[in-house]
């Protein structure tokens, strides 16, 4: 072997690849499989979050699913437990999947951030940026069929708006360059406080079950390489 090879990647502390020179952090996660960008998200540092966490929420559920619900952040109870919606608000947010005749094993979980904001404060915009690519890395190899934005913060942060939920609320949207259809709903814990509002939630349940009926499936539709 040539003494003077060095290895395309190098390896941190972690075990971890290292990002290449030359190449993005955003590109370098773009690049991962399920078991890598795992790895990489449980060993985030890229924030202020990694030093209050308990431990990193990456998310939960059918990798091949076609229905990705997301929502804004892990709470106390997601933080001890590392899966999203496990307290009070996924006690709701359960029935109200079941409603449209889904279990939640037949969905994908995720959340705008990974990890806990200290006393569930909204996420801070920098740190939703940095979190984002590997959210955007989960639908890709996930390829769903449809989004349900769960509350405010997980809406405007995916559709890049500063509008009012109300206003998002109705309409179907459209992420990414796939232009996946994405529906608005209110989140689970609003429920909780405002429970005059469960009509609403349930037409907007209806609505993104009603706009994936109308989806014609792609019968060459493959999950990317997991």
């Amino acid at each position: 072997m040539d003494d003077n090879w060095e290895p395309v990647f190098d390896i941190d502390a972690t075990g971890l690849p290292a990002v290449p020179p030359g190449i993005s952090r955003e590109a370098h996660i773009a690049q991962m499989d399920w078991e890598k960008l795992t790895a990489e998200a449980r060993q985030c540092t890229a924030c202020e979050l990694c030093a209050t966490r308990t431990q990193v929420v990456f998310g939960v559920g059918n990798r091949q699913a076609e229905w990705l619900v997301i929502g804004e952040a892990p709470g106390a109870d997601e933080d001890r437990q590392g899966e999203p919606f496990v307290g009070r608000a996924g006690q709701l947010l359960n029935p109200m999947l079941l409603a449209i005749g889904l279990q939640r094993e037949h969905v994908y979980i995720a959340n705008i951030l990974k990890c806990r904001p200290p006393e569930n404060r909204e996420p801070a915009p920098a740190e939703a940026m940095k979190c984002r690519p590997f959210l955007e890395r989960q639908i890709t190899l996930i390829q769903p069929r449809i989004i349900l934005a769960v509350g405010r913060i997980a809406a405007q942060n995916l559709l890049e708006t500063n509008t009012p939920i109300g206003k998002l609320r109705g309409r179907v949207h459209h992420f990414g360059p796939a232009r996946i259809p994405l529906v608005v709903t209110y989140h689970p814990a609003y429920l909780l406080r405002s429970p005059r509002e469960k009509r609403k939630a349930w037409d907007d349940l209806r609505l993104a079950r009603r706009t994936l009926a109308a989806e014609s499936p792609d019968p060459t539709r493959r999950p990317v390489d997991s």
